[in-house]
């Protein structure tokens, strides 16, 4: 169990493995069984256990999609287990001191709802090793696909979520809700961003994390990948209804206003 790091919710590391790789591949789950199983075993298809440590960042999953046996056979090297408070953004910075603590030169994360290519991660290694610091996948880009996706999360993120995340970094990106990204050490660390904040409870984060590299001159792109959406059943997504579109809506605005801005 750890526990008592200020800005880091109490957890618990199950390592199946010692660390293999200049980089890890953070997934944040809950309850993501029929999907996250999929999800890695197309990633053992691409050989991408090989290429980075896999982590699960799991938020308190109850469906039986972390039972460690079947995690290791899949190729994961570690899970972490959020025993505190928070959603996604307490699982990732959950993960990301973990993964800071263990030595990664980098840090990718990719959701574990089977929607994105988890076989493009070598292209945001490529970029991490090319000096970039904040890397974002596009399926809007040259070589991206965006496939299936619903008519209003298409304009949400065109109409709205991207030009307000373009407008406060300072430079344009085209698929701001994705959460398939890569991080530099050297973004995560500096004593400007500090991401070790209580105040990153949900969405926070990856909406101030799309920002603020640009904001202190550091280097940013966009790389290709796919992000397909079931053509059939419910549409895996992490904001519902009007409550969660009005919550994003206004994290939007506290990152255009600098409101999460090393406070």
């Amino acid at each position: 169990m750890i526990q008592g790091i200020e800005g880091v919710p109490t957890f618990a590391c199950q390592e199946f493995a010692e660390k293999s790789s200049d980089y890890c591949l953070l997934i944040p789950i809950i309850n993501e069984a029929q999907r996250i199983q999929p999800e890695l075993m197309r990633a053992q298809e691409y050989n991408i256990e090989q290429t980075v440590d896999i982590v699960i960042c799991d938020g308190g999953s109850t469906d039986g999609g972390t039972e460690h046996k079947r995690l290791k056979s899949l190729g994961v090297n570690t899970l972490l287990t959020k025993q505190d408070q928070g959603k996604q953004g307490a699982q990732l910075r959950m993960g990301f001191w973990w993964a800071l603590q263990r030595g990664y030169k980098g840090i990718i994360t990719i959701d574990g709802n089977n929607k994105d290519s988890i076989e493009d991660v070598p292209r945001f290694i490529r970029k991490l090793e090319e000096g970039y610091d904040f890397i974002q996948g596009s399926r809007f880009i040259k070589g991206g696909k965006a496939i299936n996706t619903p008519l209003s999360r298409l304009f949400a993120v065109m109409l709205i979520h991207a030009p307000i995340i373009s407008l406060a970094a300072g430079q344009r990106f085209t698929d701001t809700t994705n959460a398939f990204r890569g991080y530099s050490v050297q973004y995560l660390t500096h004593p400007e961003v500090k991401p070790f904040r209580d105040v990153f409870t949900g969405y926070e984060l990856l909406a101030y994390l799309s920002v603020r590299a640009t904001q202190l001159k550091m280097k940013a792109c966009e790389v290709p990948v796919t992000r397909a959406y079931p053509i059939e059943g419910k549409t895996p997504t992490k904001i519902k209804g009007f409550k969660g579109n009005s919550d994003l809506l206004r994290v939007l605005l506290k990152t255009l206003m600098g409101d999460y801005n090393n406070k």
